[in-house]
Order: C-alpha cells, then structure tokens, then sequence
C-alpha cells in the first residue's frame, strides 16, 4: 500500500518517476544536443539583433540606414570575436558552472563577484522573456504575410507568450535529458530554414529579380532624411545606439560557460567546441540578415510585425504555394527556435544560482536537486520572475530590449576583466596576446553598457541601473546573515550542548480535551521531565470550567489541568508571563509543547483557530524556552473512530 500523499502522486503523474541521484552523472549532454539547447538563445538572438540596428537608423538616416547597418554589423562581429576567443579561455580554465561569476570570484573575489552574479541572473531573466516574446511576433507575422493581412491576431501576444514559458518550465522539471531532447531540434530547423534563405535570395539576387520592400506600407518605421540631425553632430550619437542594440544579438554567448556542467566529460574540451562552432554558426546569420536588409530594403513596423526576418523571407521565396510554404517554415522555425532559446535561462539561471549559493550569496534551497534530477526551485524562482516581467511590458519586445543587453555586457566585461587578472600573474606561452585580447573584450563590452545605459535609460534602461546596486546589496546581505550565524557557531564554548539548567519543566497547552492534546502528553511523558503541567489559560470562564469537569472525570490522563486567569484575553502575554517566572531564576529550564491540529478538509480548517505558530513565535526569544509544536491529524483519527479502531495517535 502506497503511502504517497496526493500531491505527489499528481507530481509523479506530471514529470515522471523520481530520478536517484546517483543518475546525475548520465544526466549530460552531447555535443550536438548542447549545441541545439545551450545555443538556441545565442543563434536566434539573430531573428532580431538587425532589426534592431534598422529601428535606430530608419528614423535617422532614412533609405541610408540599409546602408549603414553594414559597418555596425561588422563592429558586431569583431565583438563577436574577442568575445569568442575570451569564453573559449573561460571554458577551458574553469570547468565549472557559473561562467563569468566564478571567473570574477576566483580572480576578484566573492563581493566583487556579485556584480556578475546579478548581472547574469538579471539577464537570464529578461532572456526568457525577450526570446518568448519575440518567437509569438514571429508567429503573428507568418499570420500577418500568410494570412494575407490577417487581424485580430496581435492581441494573443501576452497569452501566447505566457503559455510558452509555463510550457517550458514544465519541460526542464522533467529534467535535463528530456529538455534537451524537446529543445535541440528548433536550432537545427532554424539555420536549415535561413540557409535555405540566404540560397534562394542568393540566387534571385545574382539573377536580378530579388524584390525591394515597401519603405512606405502602413505601419512601417517612418522613414527620415539622412539630413535630419547629421549636421549637428548626431551621427555619433545614433550610430553608437544602434551598435548597442546590435550587441543584443550576441547575447547568450555566455551560456555555454555557464551552463558547462552539463556537458560530457571532458567538459572544457567539449565547451569550446560548442561555442567556436556556435559563434561561427551566429556569425554567419547576423551577417546575412543584415546583407538580406541592405538588398532588400527590409524595414521594422512600429508595432513589431511583421518582423524584419519575415519580410526577407517573403521577399526571397515571392508570393505562390511555393513561396508560402518557405516563408511558412521560415517563420515556424523562427519561432520555435527563439521558444528553445528561452529555454536556454532555464539550463544556465538553475545552475548559477545553485553555485552562489554554495557561496552562501543565496538562500540554499536553490541548491537542491529536485524530484528530476533538476535545480525545480531554480526553474520555478525563474518561470515565475520571467511571467511578472513579460505582464509588465505586456510583451514587447522593443521594451524588452532596452533591459536586455546591459545585463550580458556586465557579464562579459567580467569575464575578460577576470581572465586578464588570470594571465597577468602568470608566466605563459602567449601570455601578452591572453592579456590583450581579454582586456580588449571586458573595455569593448563596458563600452556598450555605456551606451546602453545611456542611450536607452529613458526606454527602460533606468530600470536595470537600479536593480543592479539594489540587488548586489540583497546578496551581499544574505551572505552577511550566514557569516553570522556561523560565527555565532564558532564562539560557542566547548560543550555547548549540555544543558545549562538543574531542572526542565514541560508545559502542554490545552486548548479542550482532545485526541491532540492526549498525543501531547504521550509525548511529555517520554521527555521525562521534573514537573509536567497541562495548562489551560481562561479566557472564557465559563468553557474552562466545563474543560476543568470534563478534565477531572476522564480516565484518559493522569496529568491535572491547571487554569491560568487571563481577563484581558491577551493569551501569548500571559504566557509569556508564566514563562518568564518559571525560568527567571535561571536554573530551570522549560519546554513548551503545542498540539497542532491539521485536518484534510476546509471546513475543518475553518471550525478550528490554529495558536501554536502565534505562540510559538511569542516565546522564542526567551532564554531557557523551547516551543515544540506537535502536530495531529484529526481528521485521520476521525476516520478511525468512525470504523471503531482505536486512533494512532503518533
């Protein structure tokens, strides 16, 4: 016979047989599947890094922005590149999860290190809902160009997107071999699909028949001049902004150093791999959008649809059973893929955040393996943070990006800052080209926080500056609490466990004459103390009289009641009152004992007041008192009554 509880026979139900933790190890992923789950966030981060770019120039510059979003993508991926060659190092020399926080806290230490833990957990966040909410306006746009100018559909942005993300927490507590499993595919189908883009318009291109888009179709960006601002000294300004929103198309470029406890051994070896192949995979489609655009003139909507990448998509494959049907796998391609990118937080956060709390920056649970082998509180404290964000900006992703890149640059100017600590107290081969090249990265990537932070901080921007110090000081206070209680450890004399009193009274409350408060005085029994009292405080006095008769005529305890006067009602200052002269002298010590009653049913709950967590937080601070709180299932003890047995009553 089953001794499960129904809450966790529905949880087997939902995510399968527990997994022993000895399987933990066999929990890994390939290369390949790695490539297509960790690398999901980085490569889509391709279906709107252009987009992005054009959003800051179109209004600026005009038909002229198709133009300059070339050398702002080549800026890109010279960034790209440091960034590559820095996290290569990192997934070489630190084969443990946490990437650019551990690489901060082995060569800044642990305070210092907090800077990158926020700055991860912060994106990893906005991550989940950036990718969810741009994978839906890549659905509504395959609605809108398939669809033939389809309406009614751009009001399931939230919904869409807060199903996808419930969906995806839901596959990662199943664990990490059946998330990887559902979540490699996606990566794979996207760079087919926008290879097969890149060919077709290759293709019509060389043959004179790639279209143009629209530059003037109802709800585009509208378009400026290239005069407008450029004589005052603006061009700086706008070209800078849109290299910072380009950076959004190199985030999740850490995710592999901090998800690398999931790969196989030798994880360092296997980590680098997966990211040189990832960075040249991401090269290649961040590229080729931004070529598409300057050809084909692809400009963003102000509402975010259709996207960028759908119209290059359209233009390639043209009108037709044919053309539909690429563009049809195009955009359901895209959209899974930046739903699988999402999924990508929800491998590195539970990890990350299980790592700085063995650093003791967060509360421990967050250490904890679940019923699947998985960090479940990780995954729920991320799912539940990501939805409250996707609410609050009902899931636009324009919102969304002036949140995003500030916390994965943080990250990234750690990283090389650390690495270039690394090498410069050591004596190796290529010793200066390490140094140069990290350093290069961490001024590049503090640069386009900067930017970032500037240029977006009305958008949204502020947001992040705020939440920054604001949560390095809530870590660094978590780990202030646990420093003092084990200080508090470590002054205790030898001994300390001995009991300090000559004489231990016990106490059990009673409430009426019950099944509970009998248990209590079992219990009392066994501690054997030197006086064992049943107390019973009068409130009303005319109750306490019955329960003193009651009390008197029962054969069931050989304990007697004593009633305690309270007239004022106020039942946790009385008995803190009691308590007080009991141990004022300092040489007794006295025990508490509460019956909890639990019942399986509301009514029951509603029919019995519930004291003990009330008088139990009332008494704790006294010196020479324990509160033990007993509880009792009544409504177990019911059952049997009812099919005249006897009660268990333990």
């Amino acid at each position: 016979m089953t001794l499960d509880r129904p809450m966790y026979r529905v949880k087997r139900r939902l995510l399968g047989n527990p997994l022993t933790t000895e399987r933990v190890s066999e929990e890994k992923l390939s290369n390949r599947t790695a490539l297509g789950v960790l690398a999901s966030d980085c490569i889509s981060s391709s279906a709107y890094g252009s987009e992005e770019m054009l959003r800051v120039l179109v209004p600026v510059a005009g038909a002229a922005a198709f133009t300059m979003v070339m050398p702002v993508t080549g800026a890109i991926l010279l960034v790209l590149l440091l960034l590559t060659l820095c996290y290569s190092d990192v997934v070489t020399i630190y084969t443990r999860a946490g990437g650019s926080y551990v690489v901060a806290r082995e060569n800044f230490g642990p305070n210092v290190a907090q800077v990158a833990a926020v700055a991860l957990l912060v994106d990893y966040i906005v991550t989940v809902a950036v990718q969810v909410s741009a994978g839906t306006s890549a659905l509504i746009s395959l609605a809108h160009l398939a669809g033939n100018g389809w309406t009614g559909v751009d009001h399931l942005q939230l919904p869409v997107s807060v199903a996808v993300i419930v969906l995806l927490a839901y596959g990662n507590l199943r664990g990490i071999r059946e998330a990887g499993r559902m979540f490699a595919l996606p990566a794979y189908l996207f760079i087919a699909a926008m290879g097969l883009v890149f060919l077709v318009a290759a293709v019509r291109g060389l043959t004179g028949t790639l279209p143009h888009a629209d530059l003037h179709a109802p709800g585009v960006v509208p378009l400026g001049t290239p005069g407008e601002g450029w004589l005052y000294g603006a061009s700086l300004f706008i070209v800078l902004r849109s290299f910072a929103n380009g950076g959004s198309s190199l985030t999740g470029l850490e995710a592999i150093s901090n998800g690398i406890s999931a790969f196989r051994e030798p994880q360092g070896h296997n980590a680098r791999r997966t990211l040189v192949a990832m960075s040249c995979v991401l090269a290649v489609l961040v590229l080729g959008v931004s070529t598409l655009a300057h050809f084909t003139h692809a400009v963003p909507y102000t509402d975010g649809t259709p996207t960028v990448i759908a119209q290059e998509a359209r233009l390639a494959f043209g009108e037709g059973v044919l053309g539909t049907t690429g563009l049809v796998f195009v955009q359901l391609a895209t959209a899974l893929v930046l739903y699988t990118g999402a999924n990508t937080p929800f491998t590195g956060f539970p990890y990350l955040a299980s790592f700085v709390a063995q650093d003791r920056f967060l509360p421990r649970v967050l250490t904890r393996r679940g019923h699947r082998l998985a960090f479940s509180n990780g995954i729920v404290t991320l799912a539940a943070l990501s939805l409250a964000l996707l609410l609050v900006t009902g899931a636009n992703v324009d919102k969304l990006v002036a949140l995003y890149a500030i916390g994965v640059f943080t990250a990234f100017t750690m990283a090389g800052g650390g690495l270039t600590a690394y090498h410069w107290r050591r004596h190796e081969p290529l010793r200066q080209v390490k140094i140069t090249t990290n350093a290069l990265a961490a001024l590049v990537s503090a640069a386009v926080v900067l930017i970032f932070a500037v240029t977006k901080f009305t958008e949204g921007a502020w947001l992040v500056v705020v939440i920054f110090p604001l949560g390095v000081w809530v870590l660094m206070r978590i780990n202030r609490e646990y420093r003092r209680e084990a200080a508090a450890l470590e002054l205790l004399p030898s001994g300390a466990d001995r009991p300090r009193t000559h004489r231990h009274q016990v106490f059990v409350l009673v409430e009426s004459l019950d099944l509970a408060a009998l248990k209590a005085l079992r219990y009392a029994h066994e501690l054997r103390p030197d006086t064992l009292r049943a107390v019973h405080f009068a409130i009303d006095e005319a109750h306490a009289r019955r329960l003193a008769s009651r009390w008197a005529s029962t054969a069931a305890t050989s304990v007697d009641l004593e009633l305690v006067a309270c007239p004022d009602r106020r039942l946790r200052h009385a008995m803190r009152e009691l308590a007080v002269r009991i141990t004022q002298g300092g040489d007794t010590s006295l025990t508490v004992l509460v019956p909890r009653r639990m019942y399986a049913n509301v009514l029951g709950k509603l029919l019995h007041r519930g004291t003990g967590e009330k008088m139990s937080r009332t008494l704790e601070q006294l010196p020479h008192v324990v509160v033990t709180i007993l509880p009792f299932n009544a409504s177990h003890a019911m059952r049997a009554l009812e099919r005249h047995h006897l009660p268990d009553m333990d």
